[in-house]
This record gives C-alpha cells, sequence and structure tokens, in this order.
C-alpha cells in the first residue's frame, strides 16, 4: 500500500477483510516490508482463488477502518468478477 493511503489511520490495521463484488468477504493479515504496509497471510490464497494475474489492476476502497473493497480489471480494463467456488476456510471472513 502506498504511504499517502496509511495517513489515514492513527494505527494501520494488523488485519483487513477484503470484500468482493460478489460480497465475499476475506481476512489477509497486514505486514511491514520495507516501509511499505503490505498484504500478507491469506493474500496469496485471495489472488488465486479470485484468478489475479500478472497485468491486472486490482484496486482498494476503504470501507472502514478495517475493511477494504477489492476490484478486479482483467488487461483489458474491464471489471473482472470471478464467482468461485468454496474459500479456504482459514482465511474466508464470517460475516
Amino acid at each position: 500500500m502506498p504511504l499517502d493511503f496509511t495517513k489515514h489511520f492513527i494505527a494501520v490495521p494488523t488485519e483487513f477483510k477484503l470484500r468482493s463484488n460478489t460480497g465475499c468477504s476475506w481476512k489477509v493479515t497486514v505486514k511491514l516490508m520495507n516501509n511499505r504496509v503490505t498484504l500478507d497471510q491469506g493474500w496469496a490464497t485471495y489472488a488465486a482463488v479470485h484468478q489475479i494475474k500478472i497485468g491486472y489492476m486490482v484496486t482498494f476502497k476503504l470501507l472502514t477502518p478495517d475493511t477494504l473493497k477489492v476490484i478486479i480489471f482483467d488487461d483489458d480494463g474491464i471489471e473482472f468478477v470471478n464467482k468461485y467456488g468454496k474459500h479456504d476456510e482459514a482465511f474466508a471472513s464470517k460475516e
């Protein structure tokens, strides 16, 4: 995440819920690495389940202090909506 994004927090959360356009929520941990806030545990699985590929653009919108809305665009700039099957229960967030 850009450092400018982190200025919106008194303290950056250690965990975020990622919410997709299909209504699913996904839990990821947050880690400070090289003076940048990065999505850590749960992100790789999220990216795989949602079929995020190199060339895709991913946008994040802060909904609440610990929830980000995620919108994925394919390499043609078209919103990509993946109606995936079952989540990895370790990271799927219970609503």
